[in-house]
């Protein structure tokens, strides 16, 4: 589609350049930019190429930070939030509208990280402090993703 440029799918990630920087004491800051065997130039989805990289990485967990509580069974009620999700439970979310719109891409990556065997949520990232209350409390903040009912 000529509105969208160069558009394709994540075949690879080269983590060697991310492990030697965490390995020196550094916290990598990575460009979501790639190219393709020909030169082509790519813009990557940030939250896809998130998803690739913790898989790669054998990362124990990946935070998707948003605007939003998790995934909400109703969307403007964040008391109605889902605090659990499981992989098979996504088609019924999306079939019942419950997850739509710019959401689906989000959960995609969820899909994609927890497959590759990665803990993955969804978090509010405008709530004070969500990454340690989402880390170090039992019952998080936000929505989980796994891949079987517990």
């Amino acid at each position: 589609d000529e509105k969208l440029g160069y558009v394709g799918k994540i075949t690879g990630i080269n983590i060697e350049p991310v492990t030697d920087l965490i390995e020196k004491g550094y916290i990598p800051v990575i460009s979501t930019v790639a190219t393709d065997k020909h030169g082509n130039t790519y813009n990557i989805n940030g939250d896809t190429a998130a998803a690739y990289i913790a898989g790669a990485l054998g990362a124990e967990r990946l935070i998707m930070m948003t605007d939003i509580d998790g995934i909400l069974r109703d969307k403007n009620d964040p008391s109605t939030l889902i605090p659990k999700v499981t992989i098979s439970d996504i088609k019924t979310l999306c079939d019942e509208g419950v997850i739509s719109g710019g959401m689906i891409p989000k959960v995609d990556c969820c899909v994609t990280a927890v497959n590759g065997g990665v803990k993955t949520f969804i978090i509010d990232g405008r709530i004070k402090h969500s990454i340690l209350i989402e880390m170090l409390s039992e019952e998080g903040i936000g929505t989980m993703f796994y891949q079987k009912e517990r």
